[in-house]
């Protein structure tokens, strides 16, 4: 495989790059990911080699993927995906000059999250999968989720919702929004300077140094409809800056 990595989620990434378009990266890209699938320790291994046991220890096997990045892709590749069972995203390059590379994303699917088995001497975990803190939420934060759902959903075509371990990502390529579903509320993260927010006390404030589990150092708590709505303009935000 060409590169392999950790994404903000704690998933693994692999990465298969093309010069051409009639190359066949995305049957390469999906043949190293099941064999990674079928060699989860040797991955684990090289972690904790480069960045150690404790992080090792965060791998999340729920969303791994594929990132297919080639000069351009036909029609058939982006019909091909949708038909796959597997998480895999296509990045187009274009050069400008010597100086200047532009990536453009063309299509990405997202696949069931995939379960990991419990391992006889592995103890179970005592946090809740996302899937467990929204059956375990008010009647309440289950409709505001789904209104928050349609609001990110609907500010571009580019954005997917994956419901990974601990946590539902709405992305782009990269992380915007981050949620955490309690029985009162709903737990947000957005990946926003601290310092261009004003933090309410209640509503937002910043985790720079503070342990969370979604991806962002700006925290907003909404608890109702008047809390989304106070949410909307900096959600907008981390869409249009990152």
């Amino acid at each position: 495989m060409d590169s392999i990595g950790i994404d903000e989620n704690h998933c693994p990434v692999i990465f298969e790059y093309k010069r051409s378009m009639k190359e066949n990266v995305i049957n390469q890209g999906l043949f190293y990911l099941n064999w990674l699938l079928d060699h989860k320790d040797s991955f684990k291994v090289l972690v904790i080699n480069k960045l150690g046991l404790t992080f090792a220890d965060k791998i999340d096997w729920t969303m791994p993927r594929v990132i297919c990045i080639a000069s351009d892709f036909t029609k058939y590749d982006e019909s091909a995906i949708k038909q796959m069972n597997r998480n895999i995203s296509l990045i187009r390059y274009k050069k400008f000059g010597k100086d200047l590379l532009m990536f453009e994303q063309i299509n990405e699917n997202i696949a069931s999250v995939i379960h990991e088995e419990n391992a006889v001497n592995k103890p179970k975990s005592t946090d809740k999968t996302f899937e467990e803190q929204i059956a375990g939420a008010d009647k309440e934060i289950k409709l505001l989720y789904q209104d928050l759902s349609n609001f990110i959903l609907s500010l571009g075509d580019d954005i997917n919702e994956s419901h990974l371990k601990l946590y539902a990502a709405f992305k782009k390529i990269r992380n915007i929004v981050t949620v955490v579903a309690l029985k009162k509320k709903l737990v947000i993260n957005l990946p926003l300077d601290v310092n261009t927010v004003i933090f309410e006390e209640g509503f937002s404030r910043d985790v720079t140094n503070i342990g969370h589990w979604g991806c962002g150092a700006v925290e907003l708590h909404l608890k109702n409809k008047a809390d989304f709505e106070k949410a909307k303009t900096l959600i907008d935000r981390a869409y249009n800056e990152n």
